[in-house]
């Protein structure tokens, strides 16, 4: 049998991690922890680079770390002990997990012992890149890429395919060939601890968390509701995009997560947001306050199986039961339809995190049966490659985003419009973008000037 130097010297400090973590006094079971956190050593060295948890806890020995995380991540979760260091982990718990998500991802595996086998071998494994949003509310994204620049990160320009955003390694970055102010860096990059970050400039979202806000395209001035707004980062891209501008009415039931959104709302620079500890559905359309809503942004509560992070976060990871879909769906088709009912609403964006097409394609399709001819599916982002399920005409008008498609993760999207607001307008517009009064008098006085001129690039187009 071959012993590895690492496995060596690891099994020589089982006195030392004995009294660190205050592990039971059963040898045997000590060593059966060293030697599967020895097993997973690739693994979790790669885990706590990306969580950078040595360098937010300087006192923290890397061989004592490794044991932990193994017991938080892959082990029994700390009943066999953690001393003094278990809560100090646990403040790292979310940021560990998420770490080891997207390795799966990156990886393309769903078990934790696939990681074994694919460990040897990272170049057959997906590789998922780190998206950074540009918070234009802070900071420009020519100011972003300079500064990054001067750290000695080496800027590629615009991506021109997901090749590009494939190939990305060491300290390079590009520009997202989709979203403006989109930076894209190779997958094991962390930014949690970079200044820009820390003040609120970046925002470290991914980039299919970012097409719903985008879609819904409120100009400066509008008012928006968001409707299920925590954690926050979809309600700081749609204040960026009004500019802080207008008004955007944000609605969790979650006192706790509401909280935590405050706070990056306020690192991000948002003023033109009011938080609300309120059930959406609680939320009367008739209300005088929201009498000039016309965009509504509902990312409801799902069962996150697009999201590898989440699985791991909760009880029984993988797909949902029967019955859990079902009271998913069925709240999110109450949501959904409810924010139908807002009389002064334009557009819509119905996104989730999730795979199941009860979540998805099936609460669309009832919605728009349950308001027959009030309103559409709009076709947006034609060059995107993973199209909603064909389950019913139009339905190929929705998005989908998955690891192996898009490099993001699994996300649905769909953008809904009134039709008497198509209806009223030109025939020559196209459906991306709902039409105010203003544009249509902008480009009709365009039209006389320069009748074959061309539309202007909108998100959607």
């Amino acid at each position: 049998m071959v012993v590895t130097q690492g496995f060596c010297d690891l099994t020589l400090m089982v006195p030392l991690i004995w009294a660190e973590l205050s592990l039971p006094c059963n040898v045997r079971q000590l060593y059966a922890l060293v030697c599967e956190t020895q097993r997973y050593s690739a693994v979790l060295d790669a885990v706590i680079a990306s969580a950078g948890l040595l360098r937010a806890e300087k006192k923290l020995r890397p061989h004592v770390a490794k044991v932990l995380v193994y017991e938080l991540l892959l082990g029994q979760g700390f009943q066999r002990g953690g001393g003094r260091w278990k809560p100090l982990l646990a403040r790292h718990q979310a940021r560990l997990k998420a770490e080891l998500a997207r390795l799966k991802v990156q990886r393309g595996v769903s078990r934790n012992e696939d990681l074994l086998e694919l460990g040897s071998n990272p170049g057959s494994a997906l590789q998922m890149p780190r998206f950074v949003r540009v918070n234009t509310l802070k900071t420009c994204i020519d100011d972003a890429i300079d500064y990054l620049k001067r750290q000695g990160f080496s800027y590629q320009g615009r991506a021109s395919s997901l090749e590009d955003l494939r190939a990305l390694k060491g300290k390079h970055f590009l520009l997202d060939p989709l979203l403006p102010e989109l930076l894209v860096f190779p997958s094991h990059t962390d930014l949690h601890e970079h200044p820009l970050y820390q003040a609120g400039h970046l925002i470290l979202q991914d980039k299919a968390s970012c097409l719903p806000a985008m879609l819904l395209a409120p100009p400066p001035g509008a008012h928006v509701i968001d409707a299920c707004a925590a954690p926050g980062n979809k309600t700081s891209h749609l204040a960026a995009l009004l500019k802080n501008q207008g008004k955007i009415f944000a609605f969790d039931l979650d006192a706790k997560r509401l909280a935590s959104m405050a706070t990056l709302l306020a690192r991000a620079g948002v003023s033109c947001c009011e938080l609300a500890e309120r059930d959406f559905l609680a939320v009367s359309p008739s209300d005088q306050r929201y009498r000039q809503v016309q965009y509504i942004l509902l990312d409801p509560s799902c069962s996150g199986s697009g999201m590898v992070a989440r699985q791991l976060e909760e009880p029984g990871a993988g797909l949902p039961s029967k019955e859990r879909l079902q009271a998913l769906a069925g709240f999110q088709q109450r949501a959904l339809c409810h924010a139908l009912t807002f009389p002064a609403l334009q557009r819509l964006v119905y996104s989730t995190c999730s795979l199941c097409q009860e979540e998805n394609e099936d609460v669309v399709q009832e919605a728009l049966q349950k308001s027959p001819g009030a309103f559409r599916l709009v076709p947006v982002l034609p060059s995107w490659p993973h199209r909603g399920l064909g389950t019913f005409p139009g339905a190929e008008h929705c998005l989908r985003a998955s690891p192996e498609t898009t490099l993001t993760g699994g996300f649905f999207i769909a953008v809904l419009e009134r039709v008497e607001v198509l209806s009223s307008t030109s025939p020559t517009k196209t459906p991306e973008q709902p039409r105010t009064a203003a544009s249509a008098l902008k480009r009709k006085r365009k039209r006389r000037q320069k009748p074959a001129a061309c539309a202007s690039v909108r998100p959607g187009m």
